[in-house]
Order: structure tokens, then sequence, then C-alpha cells
């Protein structure tokens, strides 16, 4: 049986391991011209470890890595709003994809080549092609909203012990120290604001990280409504292609690598029925988790009442139970989606 997988992103390569571990041909076809080399870091939660470890790559990617500390949320003047607690491995891009990468034949990813599900003649397509997906477009006429809010992503020449995040009125900073010594930072504001002048007065290290950061990544905040389905034919869709959303939650890789491994536990127990199967599990626990990123994203964009938020923020952080070992990486784990 041959596959064919669009996008050599997280969740196209996570498949495309997948995949060849219960039989299948696989050709990857990714249209840039190799994996990249630089990027920000990726929260990769626990959930989404224990399904790597399923094909044999948690450790390696834990390798690539750093265990977070908890984190702080705080005021713009450092003031305490409660405790993140962090049960997450921050992986920057490259590292993550490099890992990936390396469990395939060398000649199973074709980069340079852009096609669609249509150019696929393969007994399988799996589009992991991204928030713009040109596949979901064709099959389901769907496209992104805009959430109002724009993100900025960066990576500073200063070290912090632990991460944590800052909350102001409609606007939100986020750091996380790598394991290179560096820290990877975010930030969301509104269309029209100045990233340096925002945060400019807000709490150490702030300033000092953006002073020190000198290629920074401006983008829409895109999500993508509810989809009917995650399938149509032979075609399935999985990461940002079925399911994009805010990042609010820190679970967007985490996600596209839970899809692919739950798609190639179907084909592997039932062949027949696995696109339906993978829809069933997948698409009611993504959706949800869409919304509620959706809702934090509001949340945090709010400019009144913020004194309110804040200490119901706080509330939640103390009242969230914590992580168990024990719970499935397949299960909806909607503690971990809180404290995300």
């Amino acid at each position: 049986m041959r596959a064919a997988v669009i996008g050599g992103g997280i969740g196209g390569l996570t498949a495309a391991v997948g995949l060849r571990r219960v039989g299948w041909e696989v050709t990857v076809f990714e249209r840039a011209e190799a994996l990249p080399t630089t990027g920000t870091g990726l929260g990769i939660w626990r959930n989404a470890l224990r399904a790597l470890d399923e094909l044999g790559l948690g450790d390696p990617v834990r390798r690539a890595g750093r265990r977070q500390p908890d984190g702080i949320v705080r005021k713009p003047d450092g003031a305490r709003i409660g405790v993140l607690r962090a049960d997450v491995h921050l992986v920057t891009r490259p590292a993550l994809l490099a890992v990936l990468a390396a469990a395939l034949p060398r000649d199973t990813i074709r980069f340079g080549e852009e096609v669609g599900g249509a150019d696929c003649d393969h007994d399988l397509v799996v589009a992991a092609d991204g928030i713009n997906s040109a596949t979901r477009r064709a099959l389901f006429g769907v496209d992104v909203r805009r959430s109002g809010a724009i993100g900025w992503r960066g990576t500073a020449d200063v070290t912090v012990e632990a991460g944590g995040e800052t909350w102001g009125r409609g606007v939100k900073f986020g750091l996380t120290p790598q394991a290179d010594g560096r820290t990877n930072w975010y930030a969301m504001t509104a269309p029209d604001a100045d990233l340096a002048a925002t945060f400019s007065t807000w709490h150490d290290p702030i300033p000092e990280i953006l002073a020190s950061t000198t290629d920074v990544l401006r983008h829409s905040l895109d999500y993508l409504p509810p989809l009917p389905a995650y399938y149509r034919g032979n075609t399935v869709l999985i990461g940002d292609a079925a399911h994009a959303m805010t990042p609010d939650l820190g679970q967007g890789a985490c996600q596209a690598v839970i899809d692919a491994v739950t798609l190639t536990t179907c084909l592997a127990k039932s062949p027949e029925t696995a696109l339906r199967a993978y829809d069933r599990l997948r698409r009611g626990q993504t959706q949800r988790m869409a919304r509620r990123s959706l809702l934090l994203n509001r949340l945090a964009r709010t400019r009144h009442l913020t004194g309110i938020r804040d200490a119901a923020v706080g509330a939640a952080l103390a009242l969230a139970p914590k992580p168990r070992n024990d719970t499935p990486w397949s299960a909806d784990l909607e503690p971990d989606e809180l404290a995300g």
C-alpha cells in the first residue's frame, strides 16, 4: 500500500514514520528545498511525548530539548498572578524535525515538490499542508478566520531560569528557556501595536529580551472553524490542516503529533475503517481544544476588568490538578489544556 504525505512538517513527518512502521510505502512531498535550520521553540507536552514513544522517538525528542520548570504568570509590574505547572519539553522546530527526518530513509522526503491531493496516485493521501491547506479548501471549501490578534516570536541571547507569561490590558508576553542557554519568547498584541513600545515598561527581563532579539517573526493569529469531517474518500487531514487553533494552549504541534500517531494506529488495527475511526477519535477532541484556545485568546485580549480576569486566572491555576503519569497519550487531557 502506497501513501502520499503532503507537507514535511511535524505532523507530516510523524505520520510518515508511523505509516512505515505499520507497513506502508511512504512518500513525503515538501515544497521547501530543505529542512529549516532556524526556528523558535515548541512546547511538547507529556501527551505528545507519550505518542512519540509509540514510535520509539520520545527519548530522542526529550534529549533534543529541555524539560521546563514551572513558570509564573505575572502582571506587567511583576506581581504574581499564579503558578503555571509545566509538564513540557521545549524543543526547537529544527531539532524536532531533524529527529523525525532521521527516522526515515533518505529518499522518503521529496524536497522542492508541491503537489495537491488530486495529483497523488496513491492508496492514501495524508494532507499535512498546514493552516492554509490547499487540500482542505479543495475538499471542504473552508479557510481560516482571523482572531483579531497578532503574534510575535523570537529568540534572545539572554538566559532565564524559568519561563512564564505576563498578562496586560489586551496583550501578553511569554518566555521559555531553551536548552542552549538562550530564551524563546512570544507575544500577543493588537494589529496596530508597536512591539517595543508596548512592552518597554514591563518587568525585567522583558525589555532586555526584546533588545537582544534581532530576528522577530510577526503573523496573524488565525484559527479554523469546525470541519464536518477530517477525511473524504482516501484523503485525510491532520494537524493545522484539520484544526488550526490559536497558540494560547501551546498544543498545536502536540496535536499534530497525536493526529499522526492515532491515524497510523487506526490503520494498523482496522485498515478498512481506519479513516472513520481516526475522525471519531480526533475531531471532537481537537475541536474542543480549538474552542478553548480561542476563548483563552479572547480572555487575554480583554482590556476591561483585568483585575477580575487576573483573579480568575490565578484561581484556575491554583485549582488545576497536577498532571497524572498514568493518563493515556490518546486521552482528552482537559487538565493539561487548562495548564497549557
